[in-house]
């Protein structure tokens, strides 16, 4: 079961933001106006330029995926910062595997999206640390959230949500035994963050170190 500080919700989002972002947008407009209204014309314009760019942070653009059935998407914005093979079975693969780390700054769209059309088969909220995320052991010791997902072929994929120094929330949208479509959004994590995901060890990689890619349209591999 998912603790207390991960957040669960099925409503599905039709609004440009995240519903997330609503506690924290919508307050900050409140009192933009009202600054307005007593004359604290400085105080106001600051509070404005943060609620501005909260709304900017929890952006959900809509995005089609066209990617064939063997294609993985992304599952997050941001940038790659580890691509690297796996040997043995100790990863969550449980087998020779490729994990992809992604690094999502505060500037990306933080809605994370599923990687490949499947099952989900299990999820392991961990919780831990608050290092950087763009640290190496961010994936070990930091608080995450792991999805296991069988695909349609037969192939299985995990990917992780991973806080960050300043990421304290992380959401999730899925629970176990739903059937998703690659693209479909998932969750997110709030203020800077990581995804790692780990794909059968055959897999090609379509991407490289430092290249800036988008949740659910950036094909990151093909699987075997």
């Amino acid at each position: 079961m998912l603790q207390s500080n991960i957040q669960k919700t099925r409503i599905a989002n039709k609004l440009p933001v995240a519903r997330e972002g609503l506690p924290f947008i919508i307050p900050g407009l409140i009192i933009t106006i009202l600054l307005f209204f007593l004359g604290a014309f400085f105080v106001a314009i600051l509070i404005g330029l943060a609620t501005l760019f909260t709304v900017y942070f929890f952006r959900d653009p809509d995005r089609i995926n066209q990617a064939g059935e063997d294609a993985v998407l992304s599952p997050a914005d941001g940038t790659i910062i580890d691509i690297r093979h796996l040997e043995d079975g100790n990863n969550s693969l449980g087998a020779p595997a490729l994990k992809i780390s992604i690094f999502m700054s505060v500037f990306n769209v933080h809605v994370n999206r599923i990687p490949a059309k499947g099952r989900i088969s299990r999820i392991i909220y961990n919780p831990g640390k608050f290092f950087s995320a763009n640290l190496d052991k961010a994936s070990e010791q930091n608080e995450n959230n792991r999805i296991a997902l069988d695909t349609d072929n037969g192939h299985k994929i995990v990917f992780v949500q991973i806080a960050g120094l300043i990421a304290r929330r992380i959401v999730c949208w899925v629970k176990e035994q739903d059937h998703v479509n690659a693209g479909q959004r998932f969750g997110l994590i709030r203020f800077g963050s990581r995804v790692d995901i780990y794909l059968p060890a055959e897999s090609r990689i379509n991407i490289r170190l430092r290249e800036k890619v988008k949740a659910g349209k950036t094909v990151i591999g093909y699987l075997p």
